[in-house]
């Protein structure tokens, strides 16, 4: 797999259409970083830490409905393997004039677009989710 935050955000994205209320996806720190930002923003219900049937470490998703309809409405994949973009600080995206969030990797670690503004650090940008 070439692209992980990509393959997790196609999962998230797939069960949501077919109205799946959990989600499975191999384990990884960075993936653990950006759904703490998708709880701490309210776009899913939570995660804990299992194991697959082969006994490797994954991540259980919780996802997250408002009267029958996902709560994330559109997540894309921004910063990819072969093309890679960063931003300073000024230059952070406003997704949907603030309505969305921006998933950003930082120096101080993995964040929201607000709080990278307000520790006045920019980064990677990961994905954005509206």
């Amino acid at each position: 797999m070439n692209d992980p935050i990509g393959d997790m955000l196609t999962r998230i994205r797939n069960n949501q259409m077919r109205g799946k209320t959990t989600v499975s996806t191999p384990a990884s720190k960075l993936r653990a970083w950006v759904l703490d930002v998708l709880v701490d923003e309210g776009y899913i219900r939570g995660y804990e830490e299992t194991t697959d049937k082969n006994g490797h470490p994954a991540l259980e998703i919780g996802l997250k409905y408002y009267e029958g309809t996902p709560v994330i409405r559109e997540i894309k994949r921004v910063s990819t393997p072969g093309r890679r973009v960063y931003m300073s600080v000024r230059d952070l995206p406003s997704v949907r004039q603030g309505l969305g969030v921006s998933i950003v990797s930082t120096p101080k670690g993995v964040m929201s677009d607000a709080k990278a503004r307000n520790a006045n650090v920019g980064g990677e940008v990961l994905c954005t989710v509206f």
